[in-house]
């Protein structure tokens, strides 16, 4: 298969050009990635060139076995996650919703744990890495809603409440200050730790997630990989699967991907304006 040669393209002639692509193959396998969201107000952690611009989000062993770094975390996000929560969805969103209404797409795989898809109309949807607003128990399974759980911990800790601080992604600020006085709520149920519902660095996909994606790329007809790098192992592989296939695959983003010598079709352009031409360009033409 045929490399994808980047061009520099006007905003109408790559949505022109993507919807193209969207006719010629009309069963999509969409995996998004954080450039979806930064529309909305959720910051990203990798520039254009697929390189960390900030320091990389929490592993789940640091999480998991330390103290300190649990409170370093609650207490971040006691600030930082209300812009995640009060985030509103972009033209992205809406545009990728309206590509599934048409019938463009066989499934949208998000490696976004803002739940935004679902809010903009989006159904088939795979949550790949979790969502953000659900904790749960890491001992018992108990689960509970975040805010709930951020409820809890502001009537705990007023002083933190009360800061404030540059949002990050994830929900996550950049605070910095003595985090040990910082009280964190475990389970009400066992006192076990709570974290939330998302795979973090060192995790894995839960199995039937992981398959639920895989059903999809079996039934689709071609990849288009939207807002992401890939640079995560646990997206990429999926592009990689499509490739060994033959499948055409492409790719809208700003940057680089990690998929790049894999592509047939590429689009280095803004999202929302691209994918809302692309829409315009299929309105009338509906798959079923």
């Amino acid at each position: 298969m045929t490399q994808a040669v980047e061009k520099v393209t006007s905003v109408v002639q790559a949505g022109e050009e993507l919807a193209g692509f969207i006719q010629q193959h009309p069963k999509l396998w969409v995996i998004t990635g954080a450039g979806v969201s930064t529309d909305s107000g959720i910051p990203d952690y990798r520039d254009a060139d697929g390189q960390w611009k900030r320091p990389p989000p929490v592993q789940h062993g640091d999480f998991m076995g330390s103290f300190p770094v649990r409170q370093r975390y609650w207490a971040r996000a006691l600030v930082g996650f209300k812009a995640m929560r009060e985030a509103q969805v972009s033209g992205a969103h809406k545009a990728l919703a309206a590509l599934e209404s048409m019938g463009f797409i066989e499934l949208l795989v998000t490696q976004n744990v803002d739940r935004l898809h679902q809010r903009a109309g989006s159904k088939r949807v795979v949550d790949l890495h979790g969502r953000a607003d659900i904790v749960k128990c890491m001992r018992c399974d108990y689960t509970m809603m975040r805010h709930a759980m951020h409820s809890q911990m502001a009537t705990m800790n007023p002083y933190f409440a009360g800061l404030d601080a540059r949002h990050a992604p994830d929900g996550d600020a950049d605070l910095e200050t003595d985090f040990s006085p910082f009280k964190v709520f475990d389970c009400p149920r066992c006192g076990g730790i709570l974290k939330p519902d998302v795979v973090y660095y060192g995790d894995v996909v839960p199995p039937a997630r992981r398959l639920a994606a895989q059903r999809g790329l079996d039934n689709a007809s071609a990849v288009l990989a939207v807002g992401t790098s890939l640079m995560v192992f646990s997206g990429y592989r999926f592009c990689r699967a499509a490739h060994e296939r033959g499948m055409p695959l492409a790719s809208l983003s700003l940057g680089v991907t990690r998929a790049d010598p894999l592509l047939t079709h590429q689009w280095r352009a803004p999202l929302t304006p691209v994918l809302e031409q692309a829409v315009k360009c299929l309105q009338g033409t509906e798959h079923t």
